[in-house]
């Protein structure tokens, strides 16, 4: 059994969620302490404990320390069951967990076979991706794999109340032989812009949108992004940007949500920075959110391959110690997995 530290590096959430997908998919079971240690509230809250039980729920595993609060936990996997399942984050009590961190878990875990999954909790919450990333990016990115994820979003979810609801709908189609490296981003094709605003003057949107527009063509005049503003439902209210840029080999996104007391300006060039920073530098592949979720794709890939392909080579915008940490847990179950990370201090 694979002992792993819970506090190591970021010490969050993101290093139970990697390991209980790796848990699953290697059939290898682990006891973890300290988790989440270095967070003001340390242990399992609502999203990291419907984590752990869908997994469990998943691959019929055996949990010792499946409960709120918990700072140890032991899993032993059994064989990955398909079907139909129903997650709520807020199930055992009041919570906005973030839908799309419960979905990091099970993604692994359910490739290449058919199931209907479907999460509710926050859709577009703090410290997490939004819907939207997980839906126009990652999902995309999965294609290199031949793995193809449909979702769709039936209500949105936004901090303190959430309530959203997603559904996931599995392929059963054997994952290729592809180890999913891409080298280089290639030309811009398309910029894709979306502010939404939920229970709020649809004005907050245009103002997030209209400041976007007027800080990309500032910078970079002749560029050209479609925005489309909408207004749209939740049990609370919320607002958000989301960019979408589309290039040769690869799609990145960039989210900036809005807060009480924040303003709509404030929004759109939190977004727009992000975007920049990126954009200019040249050789950066995988923008820094996309690099942190990729690796046990390439992981696996490489595994399901003999540990044969081409070498793990990330480029990316920053290295992060969501990447820095997630590298090493991967290590704990797969010690042949030894990307080589290319920032723009490096390339």
């Amino acid at each position: 059994m694979i002992r792993i530290d819970g506090s190591f590096g970021e010490g969050g959430g993101q290093i139970l969620r990697t390991a209980l997908s790796l848990c699953a998919c290697l059939s290898t079971p682990f006891e973890m302490v300290n988790i989440r240690q270095n967070r003001k509230r340390p242990g399992l809250l609502p999203q990291h404990l419907t984590s752990v039980n869908a997994v469990a729920k998943i691959c019929s595993a055996e949990t010792i320390g499946a409960k709120l609060g918990s700072s140890s936990l032991i899993i032993k996997p059994n064989q990955i069951v398909a079907g139909d399942y129903e997650f709520d984050v807020a199930q055992r009590q009041g919570s906005a967990g973030a839908v799309t961190l419960v979905a990091q878990a099970i993604l692994p875990v359910l490739l290449g076979t058919k199931n209907r999954v479907i999460i509710k909790g926050g859709t577009h919450v703090p410290y997490s991706p939004p819907y939207d990333f997980l839906s126009e990016v990652l999902f995309c990115y999965l294609k290199r794999f031949g793995i193809v994820v449909k979702s769709k979003l039936i209500n949105y979810g936004f901090f303190p109340v959430g309530r959203g609801k997603i559904i996931l709908d599995f392929s059963a189609t054997p994952l290729n032989n592809s180890t999913g490296v891409v080298l280089n981003r290639g030309s811009l094709k398309k910029l894709s812009l979306v502010s939404r605003v939920c229970n709020l003057s649809l004005g907050i949107a245009e103002r997030q949108a209209s400041q976007f527009v007027k800080l990309l063509t500032t910078d970079f005049p002749g560029m050209q992004v479609e925005a489309k503003t909408e207004q749209v439902r939740a049990a609370c209210p919320g607002t958000y940007v989301f960019l979408k840029a589309e290039f040769e080999n690869i799609t990145a996104g960039f989210c900036a949500l809005g807060e009480r007391g924040k303003p709509a300006e404030q929004v759109a060039r939190e977004a727009y920075q992000e975007f920049k920073s990126y954009l200019l530098e040249k050789e950066s592949v995988y923008d820094s959110h996309l690099a942190d979720q990729i690796g046990i794709f390439l992981a696996l890939s490489r595994f399901r391959n003999g540990n044969k392909g081409e070498p793990f080579i990330i480029k990316t915008d920053k290295m992060t110690q969501h990447l820095e940490t997630n590298i090493w847990l991967i290590r704990q179950f797969l010690p042949g997995y030894q990307p080589i990370v290319k920032t723009s201090a490096t390339v």
